[in-house]
C-alpha cells in the first residue's frame, strides 16, 4: 500500500446493490475510506458534504448518468479525479469522456487490480487529501503546517485548499479572486509555504496603496541620482523576491505605464531598476490578487490583456464569508484564542446566543470584518463568555430584548415614574397630577417599583409633599 492510499476516501457510485458492495470491500481491504451510493444525484450531494480524493462511477445509473455526474463535478471540482466504469456499449461514450478530462475508464468485468492500479495514479497525481479535522494549523512540524491560519471545515474551503495545495507545487502564475477582506493574500503566503520556494523569500505589495510616481521604484528599485532625492541605489521588491514568491494585491490598481514593465520582467525574466542602464536577472514566482473586475477592466482599456494572461494561468476564488457560514463559529473561536492571548484577558469564547447572531449576520467586510468584531468583543467583555449585547454593538446592531407584555409593561412603568419624579425633583403631588392619578394610588405604584421620593430631591430631605 502506497502512502497515498493510507486513509484516502474514495466515492464509489453505483445502482447495482451486489456490485457496491463488493467495490466497498474491497476498496475497504486496501485501506481506504469508502463512501458507496447509488445514484449521481447522491453522489453529488455526499461531494457537497465532504469531498473525496477519488470518484468511482458506473456510466449507467437511474436519472442522471456516470457521463452527466462527470460533467458536473468537471465544472465545480476540476482538480477531482473521476474513473468511469463502462460496459461494452459505452465504450465510445467514456473514450470521448476521457478526451474532456476523465482520469481513466475501465469495462466490466473488470479485475480488481487494475482499478486499485488506476486509483492509486489518480491520488499520486491529484491534489493531496486534507484531513478530515478542522483546519487550523500553527507550527508543528507536521505536513500541514503551510495551511497556518487558515480555518475551516467547509467542502467549498476544503476543495479549494486541495486545488491550492496542488498548484503550489508547480511555478504558474496564479489570480487569487474574492472581495475585500475574505483573506487573498493568507492564501498567497500558503501558496508559497507549499511550494518548493518556501525557503525564499515572500514578498507582499498592495499595488493601490501606493502612489504612482513611487510605485516604479518600489518594484523595480532605481539607481543612485535617478530623481530627486535618490541619494543612493534601492533595490526594488522584485528583486528583494529573488529565489521567492512576489505577491502583487489588488493588482487591478496597477496604473498602464507600469503594466508594460511588470509584462516584461514576467516575459523576458529580467528587472531594470529606474536610471539603470542595464537590465538585471530575476527569478520569481508570480501570485496576484483583486477583487476587481479585470474583464471589465480590460473592456474599459485600463488592464492589458497580454498582461492578464501572463497572471491568469491559474485562477483561485475565495468565496465570501457568507457562503461559507459553517466555517463561522470556528473562526470566531480561534479569532477569540488569539486576542484573548494579545490582551491577557480569560476569554473562555461567545455565549449560544451571541455565536448564533455572528453566524446569522451579513458580512460585508468578510473573514477581515469578523475579525474585528471579535476583537472589539473581546476588548469590551468583563466576562469569560462573550454576551449578545457586545456582539450586536460590534456589528452595530439595534439591540431588542424578548421580553412578554407584563416584562415591558414592568419596565415601562417604572421608566416612567422615575422620569416624572426626576422632572418634578421628587414633588409626589406635583408628579401624580401630571400621570393624573390620586396621591394614594401614586405611592402604590412607587412602592411597587421600590422608589422613594427622597431619592429624586436634591437635598434628600422633607415630605413627600414638600
Amino acid at each position: 500500500m502506497t502512502a497515498a492510499m493510507g486513509a484516502a476516501h474514495i466515492l464509489v457510485v453505483d445502482d447495482d446493490e451486489d456490485i457496491l458492495r463488493l467495490l466497498s470491500i474491497r476498496l475497504q481491504a486496501r485501506g481506504f475510506h469508502v463512501t458507496a451510493v447509488g445514484s449521481a444525484e447522491e453522489a453529488l450531494a455526499r461531494i457537497a458534504v465532504e469531498a473525496p480524493r477519488v470518484v468511482v462511477s458506473d456510466v449507467r445509473l437511474p436519472g442522471r448518468d456516470g457521463l452527466s455526474l462527470f460533467e458536473e463535478i468537471r465544472a465545480t471540482r476540476p482538480s477531482l479525479p473521476v474513473i468511469l466504469l463502462t460496459a461494452h456499449g459505452t465504450i465510445p461514450d467514456a473514450v470521448a469522456a476521457t478526451s474532456k478530462g476523465v482520469f481513466g475508464y475501465l469495462t466490466k468485468p473488470f479485475d480488481s487490480q487494475t482499478l486499485l492500479a488506476k486509483i492509486d495514479q489518480a491520488l499520486n497525481l491529484s491534489a493531496p487529501a486534507l484531513p478530515a479535522d478542522p483546519q487550523v494549523t500553527s507550527s508543528g512540524g507536521n505536513s500541514n503546517d503551510w495551511l497556518e491560519g487558515i480555518v475551516f471545515c467547509s467542502s467549498r474551503m476544503a476543495e479549494l485548499m486541495a486545488e491550492a495545495r496542488m498548484v503550489a507545487n508547480s511555478d504558474a502564475s496564479i489570480l487569487i479572486r474574492g472581495d475585500s477582506g475574505t483573506g487573498k493574500e493568507v492564501l498567497a503566503r500558503a501558496i508559497h509555504r507549499a511550494s518548493p520556494r518556501a525557503r525564499g523569500p515572500f514578498v507582499a505589495i498592495n499595488c493601490g496603496a501606493i502612489p504612482e510616481q513611487l510605485l516604479e521604484s518600489e518594484l523595480f528599485g532605481h539607481v543612485k541620482g535617478a530623481f530627486t532625492g535618490a541619494a543612493a541605489s534601492r533595490v526594488g521588491l522584485v528583486q528583494a523576491a529573488n529565489k521567492g514568491t512576489l505577491f502583487l494585491d489588488e493588482i487591478g490598481d496597477m496604473p498602464l505605464s507600469l503594466q508594460v514593465k511588470l509584462l516584461r520582467v514576467l516575459q523576458e525574466r529580467v528587472v531594470r531598476p529606474v536610471g539603470a542602464t542595464r537590465a538585471e536577472p530575476v527569478d520569481v514566482r508570480l501570485l496576484s490578487a483583486t477583487h476587481r473586475d479585470l474583464d471589465a477592466a480590460m473592456a474599459q482599456g485600463q488592464f492589458r490583456e497580454d498582461l492578464y494572461y501572463r497572471l491568469d494561468v491559474v485562477s483561485l476564488t475565495l468565496p465570501p464569508l457568507d457562503e461559507r457560514r459553517e466555517d463561522i463559529p470556528m473562526l470566531a473561536a480561534y479569532f477569540v484564542q488569539q486576542v484573548a492571548a494579545k490582551y491577557g484577558k480569560p476569554i473562555a469564547g461567545f455565549a449560544p446566543e451571541a455565536l448564533e447572531a455572528l453566524a446569522g449576520a451579513a458580512w460585508p467586510g468578510n473573514v477581515r470584518q469578523l475579525y474585528n468584531v471579535v476583537e472589539q468583543s473581546c476588548a469590551l467583555t468583563s466576562t469569560p463568555l462573550i454576551p449578545l449585547a457586545l456582539v450586536q454593538r460590534a456589528l452595530r446592531v439595534p439591540t431588542m430584548e424578548a421580553l412578554n407584555y407584563a416584562e415591558a409593561k414592568q419596565r415601562f412603568e417604572r421608566n416612567y415614574l422615575v422620569q416624572l419624579l426626576k422632572l418634578t425633583d421628587g414633588n409626589v403631588a406635583d408628579a401624580a397630577r401630571i400621570a393624573d392619578r390620586n396621591r394614594t394610588e401614586f405611592y402604590r405604584l412607587l412602592q411597587k417599583h421600590d422608589l422613594t421620593p427622597a431619592m429624586f430631591r436634591a437635598d434628600g430631605s422633607g415630605s413627600g409633599e414638600r
